[in-house]
This record gives structure tokens, C-alpha cells and sequence, in this order.
């Protein structure tokens, strides 16, 4: 294998591949050789605040990743429905041949929501991912050639970060949840050397932070609750692109990273060291 295409061969099942994140996930691995199956929901959840990707979104992304040279099956698919996510990563497996490279990368940020928040993050942030390593494990423990699994968290899953909505809530329960399954799957996958982390960024440059949704929920937050509320990052940036947050994932899929598993890591400009 060339040193310029270190995932030539391999398969990539990447969650949320529609836009943001997992876009450029999609486009860094197929770029390092790798063929990609990509699912969305495209479609809105109701205590989302913010438009969620659409079906063009994941269009584009296909669009995209050929252009980059690699083949790629794309669905739209609910994390939540966890025979929808089997039925897809089977036929993307039927279509690519194998399966190498999980990326649990799905997510929503409905903060300032009620109840309906609550729920709805937990299932997309959290048993979104469970069902998406569970989706993947018979497949990649038939092959027998290990594998490597990570798990996209958050700053908010290392730091009690939020306010007192359910939304903001749920969601720093289901970012910090994800270590624990990331640890957990990480020990029940070892004697396959099927290797599992978690990455957690500070706030990244993407339709999820930025718009003016998540903007007003941080501001009520700093102005009206009182709060610890420095969200501020160490080094002196205010977002990271979706791109740093790619390349990270890059290497930990890599066999540059061979030997790790079970590691919290953080591309977050120094934030969680800073709290």
C-alpha cells in the first residue's frame, strides 16, 4: 500500500455523511483511498431548531467523493432505526465487498427545546451510535482482519458544559454516554483488534454551530442564566473547520494509529484543558 493512499482497499460507514463533519470525513477518507457507505436522515427532526441536511446535501457528498475517486453507496437512513441502518450497511457491503471503518458521527444540537429535546438528542447522539457499532460488529468480526471504530463525541462529552434546558441537557448527557460506550466497546472489540475511540472537538464550523439558533442559545446562556460559561478556546480561534476534525479521524483509522484504542481525544483548541 503506497504511502498515498494508506486506506487503499478498505470501506469507511460514515453516519451523517451529508454535510458538515461528516462530509469532510467522507471526502478525507475516500481522498486516503478508502470507499465510502454513507447515510442521512435528510430530513427534519421537530425539536431541531435549526434545518437539518436534505437529500441535495447528501447528493452533493456523492457527488463529491467520486470526484475524489472512490466509489461510494449513499441512503438516507435514520441512526434511530437500527434494522434501517443493517439493511443499509448490507447493501453497501454487498456493493464495496467489506467493511474496515466506522465513523458514529450523526448528530443534533436542539438546544433551548422541552422534553421532545431531550428525547430526540439522546436517540440521535447516543443510541444513534450504539445502534450504528451494533450495525457494523457482525460484518466486521466475520471478516476477521480487525478494524477500527470511532465514535464522534464533544468537548461537552469531557465537561459539564450547558444550561438548564432539556435540549442543552440531554445533549451533554449523550456526548459524555458515548465514552462510556466507546470504553466499553473498546475492551468487547480488543480480541478482534478491532480498535474503538472517541474524538471531541471544540465548536466546529458547521450548520450545526453556526447559525443563529445555536448562537442565541449561547448568548441566553452567558446573559440570562448566569453560568459558567466560557466557551472560549484556549489558542486563539473561535471554531475549528470540519476538515481538522477529519484529519483526525484520518489517523486514528489509520495503522499509523494501530496500537490505539479506548482514547478520548480532543481537537478542541485547548478548551477542555483550559476548564
Amino acid at each position: 500500500m503506497s504511502t498515498s493512499a494508506p486506506l487503499a482497499g478498505k470501506v469507511a460507514f460514515i453516519t451523517g455523511a451529508a454535510r458538515g463533519q461528516g462530509r469532510a470525513e467522507a471526502l478525507r477518507l475516500a481522498a486516503d483511498g478508502a470507499d465510502i457507505i454513507a447515510i442521512d436522515l435528510c430530513e427534519q427532526i421537530d425539536s431541531v431548531p435549526y434545518p437539518l441536511a436534505t437529500p441535495d446535501d447528501l447528493a452533493a457528498t456523492v457527488k463529491l467523493v467520486e470526484e475524489a475517486g472512490a466509489r461510494i453507496v449513499a441512503r438516507q437512513a435514520d441512526v434511530r432505526d437500527e434494522e434501517a441502518l443493517r439493511a443499509v450497511l448490507q447493501t453497501g457491503v454487498d456493493q464495496l465487498g467489506r467493511l474496515d471503518i466506522v465513523v458514529a458521527n450523526a448528530g443534533i444540537a436542539p438546544m433551548q427545546s422541552g422534553p421532545d429535546g431531550w428525547r430526540d438528542v439522546i436517540d440521535v447522539n447516543l443510541t444513534g451510535v450504539h445502534h450504528t457499532v451494533e450495525a457494523a460488529i457482525p460484518t466486521m468480526v466475520a471478516q476477521g482482519d480487525g478494524g477500527s471504530i470511532v465514535l464522534i463525541s464533544s468537548a461537552a462529552g469531557l465537561m459539564g458544559v450547558g444550561g438548564g434546558d432539556r435540549g442543552s441537557l440531554g445533549y451533554t448527557a449523550a456526548k459524555h454516554g458515548v465514552v462510556g460506550l466507546m470504553r466499553a466497546y473498546a475492551n468487547f472489540l480488543a480480541p478482534h483488534s478491532i480498535r474503538v475511540n472517541s474524538i471531541h472537538p471544540t465548536g466546529v464550523d458547521t450548520p450545526m454551530i453556526n447559525n443563529e439558533f445555536t448562537r442565541d442559545w449561547l448568548r441566553h446562556i452567558s446573559e440570562e442564566l448566569k453560568a459558567p460559561t466560557d466557551f472560549s478556546n484556549a489558542l486563539p480561534v473561535q471554531v475549528v473547520q470540519a476538515e481538522d476534525i477529519a484529519n483526525a479521524v484520518a489517523w486514528l483509522v489509520s495503522d499509523q494509529a494501530r496500537y490505539i484504542t479506548g482514547v478520548t481525544l480532543p481537537v478542541d483548541a485547548g478548551i477542555v484543558n483550559k476548564r
